[in-house]
């Protein structure tokens, strides 16, 4: 691979929605030319430079692509808040996907993204081949659902991008014992100044579509996401964080047993999410993602 193509590049494409178009962006890693693409797909109030180091390793085997879910990062908001929701999503990475010239890819996507993975992949012809579920499965524990509710969709502003990244820290800190230096990476890319003000890059309202999910709702799309597991014929890594509040041991037995080619591998020592920035994480997802480039030799 050239010096070039081992950099990252910064593009977007354009979506649609009910109350109008939109712009995804994305961060691709990689040779632009190489027909196997892995997109990877961020958690609800996170961003594509979550997955900088994890794209880097895989940039040899992989045209990584790393998007902005909308509402996020530098990809625009929607006009209409009640937008924020899976179905918008996933047809945002359809379009993406149509972009990328491929007919398949696989897929690695963190809580949020995996949800987003899950829901694709259940579909008729789905663009997937083989996917990493990131501590994420089709039922999420009431008492992640709490703590998530709790800090989604505030509009909160800071003195400066030092106390902004040590917040995003503190609400991300079941990643694991990650290190100032990694805090400062993964989180400046959250934010933005405006008027000496720091604030996170996202729209607080997609808040309200998720504080407004009743009991029936949301029992009604887990019912989704178990059919859609059952129905994706390739094979699916299950990652589990050992002190994760959202996915819990027995979710993960039974995502498998009720899906087709499903394995699953647990992280010591962090929570949700399992953050892939240092090498054995990394490792993990190289080992299951690059099997397929191996059989394909």
């Amino acid at each position: 691979m050239s010096q070039a193509s081992a950099l990252p590049r910064q593009h977007h494409v354009q979506c649609l929605s009910p109350s109008g178009l939109h712009r995804i962006a994305y961060t691709e890693w990689g040779d632009a030319a190489n027909p196997r693409v892995l997109v990877c797909v961020h958690g609800l109030t996170r961003s594509s430079r979550d997955f900088d180091r994890l794209a880097a390793a895989l940039s040899d085997t992989y045209r990584v692509v790393c998007p902005d879910v909308v509402g996020r990062g530098l990809s625009s908001w929607l006009v209409d808040p009640r937008g924020y929701g899976v179905a918008q999503y996933v047809a945002d990475m359809v379009t993406l996907i149509a972009r990328t010239g491929v007919e398949s890819v696989d897929w690695f996507g963190t809580s949020m993204g995996g949800l987003i993975g899950m829901a694709l992949a259940g579909l008729p012809d789905a663009p997937i081949g083989r996917m990493v579920l990131n501590d994420v499965g089709p039922h999420i524990e009431p008492a992640a659902l709490a703590r998530i509710g709790d800090y989604v969709g505030r509009d909160e502003r800071f003195p400066s991008l030092q106390a902004g990244i040590d917040r995003a820290a503190q609400l991300a800190a079941s990643f694991g014992p990650l290190t100032a230096d990694d805090w400062r990476e993964i989180n400046t890319p959250l934010l933005h100044e405006a008027d000496g003000e720091w604030r996170m890059r996202y729209d607080p309202r997609i808040g309200e579509p998720f504080k407004s999910i009743t009991p029936e709702l949301s029992a009604q799309g887990e019912q989704f996401m178990w059919r859609s597991l059952a129905a994706f014929k390739g094979p699916v890594l299950v990652v589990r964080g050992e002190h994760s509040d959202l996915l819990s041991r027995e979710t993960v037995a039974k995502m498998v047993a009720a899906g087709h080619d499903v394995s699953s591998v647990e992280i010591p020592g962090v929570g949700h999410a399992p953050a892939f920035l240092d090498a054995g994480q990394i490792t993990v997802a190289q080992r299951f993602l690059c099997a397929s480039h191996a059989e394909a030799s």
